[in-house]
């Protein structure tokens, strides 16, 4: 797939840079290269051919300074079957790029005396939903912007909120914490979740385009998600009481390049809050920590600032360097679209990025996902078998890491799903045998076996699979069911 190209215009503070960077001087690093024209320039060129490469529907990306917009450009598609352009002033879901939003609201309350860091959140607001759990008292706002209370992401659908981790004592990502510190506050405040960061957020930074509620306004200019192969999702609108601090932000790539620059001055905090917010908190992994809201990361370039979203057909990244002044957000409106993050990052601020390891999203030129899409390929113009002899080939000429049990269980469950049930078994037959010690292909195979309605091939399946992993909570529960 082709995409067009949609330029915007560098801001006139650019020119000022051109003439500047005509002058004999020494060389620039990366960060410093990214504020010149020649920079843009490379940038303009060089999207529209990762957007290709990754099969990235469209994107829209803003390069910022400590001063203000540096650049911004629209790419792509906002939507495929009409064939509509991203533009400056497409309008994006940001994901979980909601919750460093919120955090600067919190950080604003903890300013003016309304809220203090380290008191725990029930000695202001009572959640029914950790009533059952003492522990759920020892969570405070430093330890929900941290992402330390104990609780997961998400809880399952209908299900319980519970404390895993005891509170405090270590990173665990969740966005469960911050609807709990949003509900405390809008309690606190009196106001819904878009006023509060209407008055504390966007009306300050000049955000005009932004709103954690759907708004009618967005109609016509709104970047609608799509899947990996290219189809147009349904677009979630988040009405009155919808709000959500950790992942329903609407707004565009230049609305965000004010809030990186607003982070960057500490722009309406105090000096020691401002510094607490990008000062770690709490250790993530190496190189990485969180500081209050938001990611940090400490690289060959300095310190960074960062976070990430990731909503079904939404993707988006920020990233900024205090030290060096500049920063860059980019959104995307696809399920490839952080196929792409590496070599985004690469051809923006260059260097090393410890986040991207740890985020370990697949790349699209990565050996598995070619292999993957060769074989997916191949069932869909020839057929299963021609996939099988296609994946012994493939296996002595590609490099190893790009084989292991779960790509052919993949395939095995894309088959299933599309009702292909003999096709499911033959790749499923195929991994059992490239992987006789793995309990989960024999029990991948035994739910084909039942599919097709063969019962004693998927007791035998599901038995062996509990030999090899007695803890296999699924296949103990299958092979009960089928002797009762």
């Amino acid at each position: 797939m082709k995409f067009p190209l949609r330029r915007s215009h560098p801001v006139l503070a650019l020119a000022a840079l051109l003439s500047v960077q005509s002058c004999d001087s020494a060389p620039v690093s990366r960060l410093e290269n990214l504020k010149t024209p020649e920079a843009i320039s490379e940038l303009e060129e060089r999207i529209p051919v990762l957007l290709d490469s990754g099969q990235v529907t469209g994107m829209a990306v803003a390069v910022t300074s400590d001063t203000g917009l540096i650049w911004s450009g629209g790419f792509g598609l906002r939507r495929a079957d009409t064939r509509e352009p991203v533009t400056e002033e497409t309008v994006f879901e940001a994901a979980s790029l909601s919750k460093p939003v919120f955090a600067l609201a919190v950080l604003k309350l903890v300013d003016q005396g309304l809220i203090d860091l380290d008191a725990p959140i029930s000695d202001f607001y009572t959640y029914d939903d950790l009533a059952h759990d003492e522990r759920g008292r020892l969570i405070t706002p430093r330890i929900v912007l941290t992402h330390s209370p104990g609780l997961p992401n998400w809880r399952p659908r209908g299900g319980q909120l519970t404390i895993d981790r005891e509170p405090g004592t270590e990173f665990s990502y969740s966005g469960e914490g911050f609807v709990y510190l949003q509900r405390a506050v809008m309690a606190l405040t009196g106001e819904t979740l878009d006023q509060l960061a209407r008055r504390l957020v966007f009306e300050p930074l000049g955000m005009v385009s932004s709103s954690y509620l759907w708004q009618d306004r967005f109609e016509g200019v709104v970047a609608f998600p799509h899947s990996s192969d290219g189809e147009v999702l349904d677009k979630q609108m988040p009405g009155p009481g919808r709000g959500n601090a950790a992942a329903s932000l609407h707004t565009t790539a230049t609305d965000y390049a004010r809030f990186l620059t607003a982070v960057m001055n500490g722009t309406g905090l105090s000096d020691s809050t401002a510094a607490a917010m990008l000062t770690p908190q709490i250790q993530v992994d190496s190189g990485l920590a969180w500081g209050l809201g938001i990611g940090l990361e400490d690289t060959d370039q300095g310190r960074a600032f960062w976070h990430w979203g990731d909503n079904t057909g939404y993707k988006a990244y920020a990233i900024a360097y205090p030290e060096h002044r500049v920063g860059v957000v980019w959104f995307t409106n696809s399920e490839n679209g952080h196929s792409i993050l590496g070599r985004m990052l690469a051809a923006t601020v260059g260097g090393e990025h410890p986040a991207v390891q740890w985020l370990d999203y697949e790349a699209y030129d990565s050996p598995k996902r070619v292999v993957r899409e060769a074989l997916e390929s191949t069932v869909a113009e020839r057929g299963v078998e021609a996939a099988i002899s296609e994946y012994h080939r493939m296996k002595a000429t590609h490099p190893p890491e790009a084989f292991d049990e779960f790509l052919l269980n993949g395939l095995g469950y894309w088959l299933l799903r599309a009702n292909r049930v003999q096709d499911a078994i033959a790749i499923f037959e195929l991994n059992v045998a490239e992987y006789p010690d793995a309990s989960n292909p024999y029990d991948s195979l035994g739910e084909a076996y039942l599919a097709a309605g063969d019962t004693a091939r998927a007791v035998s399946s599901y038995e062996k699979s509990v030999e090899l992993d007695p803890g296999n909570a699924n296949g103990l529960s299958v092979l009960a069911r089928i002797r009762r």
